[in-house]
């Protein structure tokens, strides 16, 4: 049997490193993206070689059109499509509401957003013709509940809740399904820039009394692409350690 294909966005490092590692664990050919990081993107790519699966990593900054449709054809020309597709690429925006401005709004949104939207309008037509293709994108508890001085951000990720809840209805009958993980603390370099008393803090609010690993959001999100979820489709589910 041919070997199926997943495109994680936004996977050099942390999450998204994490998520392609599982895969490639599993047996996928990889596709990894990010858009500044060439080093940590080629090393990346190296250590899913050394795990013997094959990964095309590329350069596409997910927030630009024309580089989602250069990536695309890169995918087309080397593996054909994409069977799984993780729209983990994102930013964060820590700041008042009063200072956020229309750049920061706008970067946000299309980084968080749009360019879920746009990745799956490439992919999604030749799930439907091959009427098989799993979507999970990676969100955010603040997409559920808000952040104080994240609004942009908080907005974005309930824009990718709902956008998950709807695709998945609209994409069911073609048999591919969409589902959202809306993770709480998890430990990657996004967090790191908290001070040491802020983390702690945050952990004292989590029943399970820890943040989470990035190695528990890919094995949760290989679960939601496998033939072990295959009636479990529109859902956004938390993994926060039981914060929500």
């Amino acid at each position: 049997m041919d070997k199926k294909t997943v495109l994680v966005t936004g996977s050099s490092r942390g999450i998204g490193k994490a998520i392609a590692m599982k895969y490639a664990t599993e047996g996928y050919q990889i596709v990894i993206n990010c858009a500044h990081s060439l080093n940590e993107l080629l090393k990346t790519a190296s250590e899913i070689q050394a795990l013997g699966a094959k990964c095309l990593p590329i350069m596409a900054d997910v927030s630009n059109l024309e580089a989602i449709e250069h990536m695309f054809e890169e995918i087309a020309m080397v593996f054909g499509h994409v069977d799984v597709v993780i729209n983990n690429a994102g930013m964060a925006c820590m700041k008042l509401f009063t200072d956020t401005d229309d750049e920061d709004w706008h970067r946000v949104i299309t980084t968080n957003l749009t360019s879920a939207y746009r990745i799956c309008s490439k992919a999604v037509p030749s799930m439907v013709k091959r009427q098989a293709g799993c979507i999970v994108n990676i969100s955010s508890i603040w997409g559920i509940t808000g952040a104080s001085c994240e609004v942009a951000y908080s907005a974005s990720k309930g824009g990718v809740n709902a956008f998950t809840k709807a695709l998945a209805k609209e994409l069911a009958p073609s048999h591919i399904r969409v589902n959202a993980i809306a993770c709480g603390f998890i430990e990657t370099s996004m967090n790191s820039r908290l001070t040491d008393a802020d983390t702690q803090a945050f952990i004292d609010d989590i029943p399970a009394n820890r943040s989470g690993k990035a190695e528990e959001v890919a094995n949760l999100c290989y679960y939601l692409s496998s033939d072990a979820s295959t009636y479990l489709t529109g859902q956004v589910i938390t993994l926060d350690g039981g914060l929500l």
